[in-house]
């Protein structure tokens, strides 16, 4: 099964954390749209997304993790070691997403907006809806 990952298009640290995740998504489990695409649109509707979510969003399994649950279950595919962060996700769920929503309210003030998007490279495209 073939998990779907939406993020901010507009976000530098969302699309950073994306070209990170194609690096390691080695069994290419990962297909990738912005919030803000057509794609990104029918999934949330699709899946009754609340409108107030405007960062990570997961689809995988016929459902949709949000916040910090969808960035753990994101590490639970990479390689490396990274998949050990999955660990986290024995810290309770309002704790871990106190945390991300400190990231997630202050990403554009830290990271910044992009004024235009990364075009994916040629390996890249077949990832991205």
């Amino acid at each position: 099964m073939v998990g779907v990952l939406l993020f901010d298009g507009d976000c530098n640290f969302c699309d950073k954390s994306v070209q990170f995740i194609l690096k390691r998504d080695a069994k290419k489990h990962f297909k990738f749209a912005s919030l803000q695409s057509e794609a990104g649109e029918d999934l949330r509707e699709k899946f009754h997304v609340p409108a107030n979510i405007d960062s990570l969003l997961l689809i995988e399994n016929r459902r949709f993790y949000t916040k910090s649950s969808a960035a753990l279950q994101v590490c639970k595919h990479l390689t490396g070691l990274w998949k050990m962060l999955y660990i986290g996700i024995l810290i309770p769920k309002p704790i871990r997403d106190a945390v991300y929503n400190v990231v997630a309210n202050n990403r554009y003030t830290w990271f910044g907006k992009k004024n235009s998007c990364r075009l994916p490279t040629p390996g890249e495209r077949e990832q991205f809806l």
